[in-house]
């Protein structure tokens, strides 16, 4: 079972026998208040001289990946970054489980959804990826993408929705042209074409790790590269 409660808890439960040690419960607790890069900073996330670059780049509507492992502060960082978008702008965010709330007056939450019992009525992130596109978005989030959403993504940002974003489970920096390759292949997508819509479509990649002290922090950046048919990345200091 997994579910979303009206207050934004996320409940997660396996029963026996697939939980063979009895019943095991996850629960996820959201923020209360969504934090901003000065939150972050205050964390120790991000120092100075990136959160000034992180701004700008919002204002300057880059598009950007946001990667890292599970527990590394992904969709915090995007919220932190779509608190600085201004404020007349109209942020269209589409998620499998609903979890942003960015500090934001327009922002518009869409949340995939399941089929029933029957087997009907999915509504799947990509399809919502492509319905938004109707609702003149300013800004595109997609808040994770695992599989055939990344080719809507990717056509929504190569044709004119710039300042948009998502992100992605990755490992490590190095780690992030062979998802997103992997990703695209669940799309019908073949490396080339992969690469070179990813190059276009995503000015920055940023990537977050969790140190052995549980500190978040943002770590690396990348610019995503074509490597012969194959996608690569460098690691770039832009701040």
């Amino acid at each position: 079972m997994d579910v979303r409660l009206a207050s934004g808890v996320r409940v997660h439960a396996v029963l026996a026998p697939v939980s063979t040690g009895g019943t095991a419960v996850s629960v996820r607790i959201p923020r209360v208040h969504a934090a901003d890069l000065d939150d972050l900073g205050r964390l120790g996330a991000i120092d100075l001289a990136q959160r000034a670059w992180l701004e700008q780049m919002v204002h300057g509507r880059k598009n950007v990946l946001i990667t890292g492992g599970t527990g590394t502060g992904k969709t915090t960082m995007l919220a932190a970054l779509l608190a600085h978008v201004p404020p007349h702008e109209r942020i269209v965010t589409i998620e499998d489980v609903a979890e942003l709330r960015p500090r934001h007056p327009h922002h518009v939450s869409l949340e995939a959804r399941q089929s029933n019992l029957e087997g009907v009525g999915a509504i799947s992130v990509a399809r919502l990826v492509r319905e938004s596109l109707r609702m003149r978005p300013d800004r595109l989030i997609v808040g994770e993408c695992r599989g055939e959403e990344i080719r809507e993504l990717l056509t929504a940002l190569n044709t004119g929705h710039d300042g948009g974003a998502g992100t992605l489970h990755a490992s490590g920096l190095a780690d992030v042209p062979a998802r997103l390759e992997a990703l695209g292949a669940l799309a019908g997508m073949d490396p080339p074409a992969l690469a070179r819509q990813a190059v276009s479509a995503f000015a920055y990649v940023l990537h977050l790790v969790r140190d052995p002290g549980g500190l978040r922090r943002l770590t690396q950046v990348g610019v995503l590269r074509r490597d012969g048919e194959h996608l690569g990345i460098e690691e770039v200091r832009p701040w």
